[in-house]
């Protein structure tokens, strides 16, 4: 089963071996920015732990599947939202709900009230 909340290699982005470009697409930040951070933090004299890191990282870690390239993008961003921060994910999936319940429960009195009867045999004189 593919869990769209782990971080995997993003190897169609990727310039040397994905790591930079799962640590973007896992963060919702451009790949570019967390080239630059990489490369930064290597040049200002953590490089004997970037480096290593970086190649760990890139051996260990499980590829992208296949399948999440080609989802739709409002659900995957949605799934970025839920790896970046879960509780405000839960809180807006729960505010989702509240509305739909809410218009159901419109559609509901809508229905069963006595102005929809009005309505139909209005529409029906027409």
């Amino acid at each position: 089963m593919v869990r769209k909340t782990k971080f995997y290699l993003d190897k169609r982005n990727a310039k040397l071996m994905g790591v930079c470009s799962g640590i973007a697409d896992y963060t919702g930040v451009d790949a570019l920015w967390v080239r630059v951070a990489v490369i930064a933090l290597t040049l200002l004299g953590a490089g004997w732990l970037t480096v290593p890191a970086y190649f760990i990282v890139g051996l260990v870690a499980d590829k992208k599947p296949l399948e999440l390239y080609d989802i739709d993008p409002r659900e995957d961003a949605f799934w970025r939202s839920a790896r970046t921060s879960p509780a405000s994910t839960i809180r807006s999936v729960r505010g989702d709900f509240r509305e739909i319940d809410r218009r159901l429960q419109d559609v509901e009195a809508y229905l069963t009230s006595s102005s929809r009867n009005l309505a139909s045999e209005i529409d029906r004189l027409r």
